[in-house]
């Protein structure tokens, strides 16, 4: 129920879109995150980035799950840019669950992926280490 919560607390004047994110920690806390709009667009923050933000801000570093949910019938996924900042701390393994607006009541309302899955040919932070030519 986490997830419906955080939807709650969307700030969305202008998309009307809500999402809502929990990510669940090594240690079994949940981080709750929704998305927070700006007038100038590109100060726009999404819900899973938001959740990362307080996660790490507050010194957790270790994830196990994700969880991720708007007010669409269907499964929605991450953009680009919050699948980059997922890659940042999860391994490529790590289940991802895209939840529909109603998906307590859908068989099919939950679509389990996982980063890897969702961010193919990924760039991270272990490949700074690479040798370079």
């Amino acid at each position: 129920m986490s997830i419906l919560i955080a939807k709650t607390f969307a700030y969305v004047p202008y998309s009307k879109f809500r999402v809502g994110a929990a990510l669940l920690t090594e240690d079994g806390e949940i981080i709750k995150g929704a998305n927070i709009e700006n007038a100038s667009y590109g100060g726009t923050i999404c819900a899973e980035r938001t959740a990362f933000v307080k996660a790490v801000s507050e010194g957790k570093r270790k994830f196990v799950a994700l969880a991720v949910t708007t007010d669409v019938a269907t499964p929605i996924a991450p953009c680009g840019m919050c699948r980059q900042v997922i890659r940042e701390f999860c391994s490529l393994d790590m289940p991802i669950l895209l939840a529909a607006f109603s998906y307590l009541e859908k068989e099919d309302g939950v679509r389990e992926t996982t980063l890897g899955e969702i961010l193919p040919f990924s760039f991270g932070p272990e490949d700074l280490e690479r040798d370079r030519g």
